[in-house]
């Protein structure tokens, strides 16, 4: 006869010491991950977070979207110290901010923190910072006129250097300032060190996201003075043109770090500065990328337009030109019906190329809007976009995802695995989900001792995905009912959305409704109590 599980205490902690009550909703779904694997907080109560960086000696650092960094001794530290406030020169706008980040491989001795993002700077206008927000503001705005998507609100993007001055307090030192965006959408990306000790970075084309953009919209029109026909979306194409300086837009780039010029071994080292230091070209939004380890190859993910989403390889930085990835003649593997057209002789002429050799590389891995693998459960009702990549380089995992990259995508609330195949490479036809209903993936990494980890936009907190075959703790969920209301205010909690991943185990369920840590005020899956204070 087989033995009952015995209870597990479910410490359903919830300290509402107020009258006016605000419990945030449950998530739509738990997230489902395979057999032995779970999601656990790593930190919590940050302000959209984008980026989380390990340092070697352990220290952790999470940027945020509007511009401030933070920074925790371990994995431990529940509070972080404010490393950096950047607020006031970042665009804080829809798909802009602070995106990038990466810690110097030196790290302490070289105490050098690397970000990317949007600035809030009009190259029109180069005294007027901020140009279209303020200082330390929530979420900062593009008034109409000049409307987001009409005229659009432009800016540049920076990459800098953030290190302690003598007096200890962090300096900001600039090392590039461009990436002309128009519009509010596919503004920059990530950073990375690579192994050969230079910086790589990625950055979007600046460009509408709601019409075949080259340059026409805006009054007046081309605010980033590109040739005619030849900006707008086509400044992804701008290695491929002369006669004009050459911009950054939609592009992969590698740097010296120190001073921000082109890698020595980059295709078009020794001449432009700009494009010494491409080494890809052609993307609509490399948003985020990855290395793999072992190789100097560059893995990013393009966020497509209409219909697909790419995964693709840069296999040789250091080769005899640019890696022209295509965008925006083409989407996919396919030509983009909006730029092919006689009056765009840029994509006309690389059509002509390709008939010819071939010259635009095809993504390695491109999906369809709406579904990766057969039989996902991911979300549809939302389009697609790709929001991160990770190889993972061996650990506490099983053995068969050594090697393997993983992919998020944002809209879709998931994350995939390719796992290697014989000769090292992912292989597309492993594509399997990993994580469905991930909670707004917008990056991942590969943390100390083999963990994923990614940053929860919008809940404020960086994920660990862990993998523990044996026994799993219980997820608490507790509903609220009223959640807000004048005091006092009688509330009827409800634990009974918990759930044990680990079949058949018996949940039992202990309140803490004075905040005294004692989990002694109640039992049982739901609980009633009233707040006299008025508060949150």
């Amino acid at each position: 006869m087989r033995a009952l599980p015995l209870p597990r205490l479910l410490l359903a902690l919830l300290v509402l010491a107020a009258a006016l009550v605000a419990v945030p909703p449950a998530p739509a779904r738990a997230a489902e991950l395979p057999a032995g694997f779970r999601e656990t907080t790593a930190f919590d109560g940050l302000s959209e977070p984008t980026v989380v960086a390990f340092a070697p000696d352990g220290r952790v650092l999470v940027a945020e979207k509007n511009g401030r960094v933070q920074l925790f001794d371990d994995l431990a530290d529940p509070t972080p110290a404010l490393y950096a406030d950047l607020r006031g020169q970042v665009h804080n706008f829809w798909d802009r901010g602070l995106l990038g980040m990466a810690v110097a491989p030196g790290w302490p001795e070289d105490p050098s923190v690397y970000v990317l993002y949007t600035y809030d700077h009009d190259p029109a206008a180069p005294d007027d910072l901020p140009r279209w927000g303020e200082p330390g503001a929530n979420g900062d705005g593009c008034p109409d006129p000049p409307g987001a998507t009409r005229d659009g609100c432009v800016v540049t993007g920076r990459l800098s250097r953030l290190a302690p001055g003598p007096d200890g307090a962090v300096v900001e030192t600039p090392i590039i300032t461009d990436w002309c965006q128009q519009y509010p959408s596919h503004s920059i990306g990530s950073l990375a060190f690579g192994p050969d000790g230079y910086l790589y970075a990625s950055a979007g084309d600046g460009a509408s996201f709601e019409f075949s953009d080259y340059g026409q919209g805006g009054s007046p029109p081309n605010p980033c003075g590109d040739p005619d026909r030849e900006g707008g979306a086509l400044r992804s194409q701008d290695v491929r043109t002369a006669g004009d300086p050459l911009t950054l837009d939609g592009t992969i780039l590698r740097i010296d770090p120190a001073t921000g010029a082109g890698a020595p071994g980059n295709p078009l080292a020794g001449g432009d500065a700009n494009a010494a230091r491409v080494i890809g070209h052609g993307a609509r939004n490399p948003f985020r990328f990855t290395l793999r380890p072992g190789t100097g190859e560059v893995w990013f993910g393009d966020v497509g337009w209409g219909t697909y989403e790419e995964v693709n390889r840069l296999a040789d930085p250091g080769g005899a030109a640019p890696d022209n990835f295509g965008w925006p003649c083409y989407e996919g593997t396919g030509r983009q019906g909006g730029y092919d057209s006689a009056d765009l002789p840029i994509c006309e002429a690389l059509y002509a190329e390709d008939r010819a050799g071939h010259q635009a590389i095809a993504p390695y891995l491109q999906y369809r809007h709406g579904e990766v693998a057969a039989d996902e459960t991911c979300a549809r009702f939302s389009g697609s976009s790709i929001a991160g990549l990770a190889f993972y380089p061996g650990g506490t995992y099983p053995d068969e995802y050594d090697g393997a990259l993983f992919f998020a995508d944002y809209s879709r609330k998931c994350v995939w695995s390719m796992r290697a195949g014989a000769d090292g490479l992912p292989d597309p036809a492993t594509v399997a989900p990993f994580i469905e209903g991930a909670s707004n993936p917008v990056n991942l990494v590969a943390g100390p001792g083999g963990d994923l980890y990614y940053p929860d936009l919008q809940g404020g907190r960086i994920v660990r995905v862990a993998y523990e075959p044996g026994n799993r703790p219980p997820v608490a969920r507790i509903d609220a009912a009223p959640t807000e209301g004048a005091a006092p205010l009688t509330v009827t909690l409800d634990g009974g959305g918990s759930a044990d991943p680990d079949a058949g185990d018996v949940l039992a369920h202990a309140w803490d409704l004075d905040g005294d840590g004692a989990h002694d005020d109640a039992t049982g899956p739901t609980a009633t109590t009233t707040y006299t204070t008025p508060g949150t």
